[in-house]
């Protein structure tokens, strides 16, 4: 995949494994285990996510339940949900956005996983 496709995972589809990309990847199903990237995940309205997560940035409008390692930012919109760990050096959250778990932030230290 080119860095500037999109991988699309459907909102009628359940899934459960590890998941290498580059470019930018958008879940709108269920998604259960490990996400290795340097690109974009975007986890969608309807989503539920859970496992574990080591991307470049995560974009979050539905639910996750894990830990989190973004490389350059994560956005929580105001119909995110996000229960776990997040390290990060940037986060922003929308009113009505919704982080419980240890949240730290500074600098990221290693690089996401490739594959």
């Amino acid at each position: 995949m080119g860095k500037d496709e999109i991988a699309y995972l459907g909102s009628d589809t359940v899934y459960e494994g590890k998941l290498t990309f580059r470019g930018t990847v958008r879940i709108e199903g269920q998604y259960t285990g490990e996400i290795a990237s340097e690109g974009t995940l975007n986890i969608g309205k309807d989503a539920k996510v859970e496992g574990t997560l080591n991307v470049g940035e995560l974009l979050l409008s539905g639910r996750f339940v894990g830990d989190v390692l973004a490389q350059r930012r994560v956005v929580v919109y105001s119909s995110g949900v996000m229960q776990g760990n997040l390290r990060t050096p940037s986060l922003l959250a929308e009113e009505g956005g919704i982080i419980n778990g240890q949240v730290t932030m500074g600098p990221v230290e290693g690089n996401a996983k490739r594959d």
